[in-house]
This record gives structure tokens, C-alpha cells and sequence, in this order.
């Protein structure tokens, strides 16, 4: 009685076998026809230029009254970038539960390319997330408060911390309470606004 079911069953197994690879590669073919539409292998989006109309997030402020980095964050469904008169500003919005989080890329300005006047050039933008921070520095930056600074290059990172002090870190580094503490808005003994190490 066993013996005659036996081909039967096998014959089912065969079948749904064929069926679940027939599904899968269906299934693989329509993911891949989709890759192009916003997926996760699509490249983030190019920075935006900064201009004049350009206003700090949080302070309502234009960019070019301050000096030092300034941040952008490219959301979905937005044609223009968030911006930012500080990196600390950048590093904020990505941790207040309010702010929104369909964030398709975050840049910084590269201070390893800043002049003596503590602004880096219009091109500098570097991504945020592989930027090395220098934090907690006598450095004075945007709003004339301390501020993380950001570096496309460790050794620039690390030159800047021979003249301001300061540590370095990783963007999944960063302290929030660092972040978040209200900033020293007056410069204090002993601080500097940030330039170009001599």
C-alpha cells in the first residue's frame, strides 16, 4: 500500500520544487528591473550647491554670515537640501525624534581644505558618514560657539587637533551629549575661530 503512493509523492515534491524556483526567479527578475527606482543600490544623491538664499535650519540665518563647515542633509520628496550653520546642527536633526528621517545622503565641508578665513571652498563637500570629526576643541566655529569639526583625511583631522586640541571621531562616534549640550554661544579663554593650521 505504501509502495504505490510512493511515486505519487514524489512526483508532488518534484513538482512544488519547480514551482518554488519558477517563483524565485520571477521574484529575483522583478527586484532586479527595479533596482533603478530609488532602491537601495541606487548612489546618493550629488550635493546641492550652497546659495546666497542658503538659511541655517535652526537659526533662520543665511550660511555666508558664518564662518567654518556647514552641513546639508538631502531628504525624499524634497527638491531642497536641509541646511546647516554647524556640523553639531547636521548631527542634531539626524537624532530629534521630530525631525523627519527619510534622509537619502548627509554632507559636510571638508576643513582640511578650509583658507585662513575658516571657510572651506563651495566644492568641499565630502559625505558625512566617512568624515573624521575633531570635537571638543578650543576651535570656534559657525555661530561663534565650538563645533565637530569635519575632515576628508585623518592626518588634516589630526593636524588641526595639534592646534586646537580636541579628539577625533567617527560619524557613529559621535557623543550625543556633545552634540546636543547647548553650546558656548560667546567665545570663551582660550578659544579660537577656526582657521587653516599655520
Amino acid at each position: 500500500m505504501n509502495a504505490p503512493g510512493r511515486p505519487w509523492r514524489q512526483a508532488g515534491a518534484t513538482r512544488t520544487r519547480a514551482a518554488r524556483l519558477i517563483g524565485a526567479a520571477l521574484l529575483a527578475a522583478a527586484l532586479a528591473g527595479c533596482g533603478n527606482g530609488g532602491g537601495a543600490s541606487s548612489p546618493p544623491p550629488t550635493p546641492m550647491a550652497m546659495t546666497d538664499d542658503a538659511v541655517g535650519h535652526y537659526c533662520g540665518m543665511n550660511l555666508y554670515e558664518h564662518i567654518g563647515p556647514k552641513g546639508q542633509i538631502l531628504l525624499r520628496d524634497r527638491d531642497v537640501p536641509v541646511w546647516f550653520s554647524t556640523i553639531r546642527e547636521l548631527f542634531a536633526y539626524t537624532i530629534l525624534p521630530e525631525e523627519p528621517k527619510a534622509i537619502l545622503a548627509l554632507y559636510v565641508q571638508d576643513m582640511g581644505r578650509a583658507g585662513p578665513d575658516g571657510n572651506p571652498p563651495a566644492d568641499a563637500w565630502i559625505d558625512a558618514r566617512t568624515a573624521h570629526y575633531l570635537i571638543e576643541s578650543t576651535a570656534v566655529g559657525g555661530m561663534g560657539a565650538p563645533d565637530a569639526l569635519p575632515f576628508a583625511r585623518l592626518e588634516d583631522a589630526r593636524a588641526y587637533a595639534e592646534r586646537y586640541g580636541g579628539r577625533i571621531v567617527g560619524f557613529k562616534d559621535m557623543p550625543e551629549d556633545y552634540v546636543l549640550r547647548a553650546p558656548e554661544l560667546t567665545p570663551s579663554a582660550g578659544r579660537e575661530p577656526v582657521g587653516a593650521p599655520s
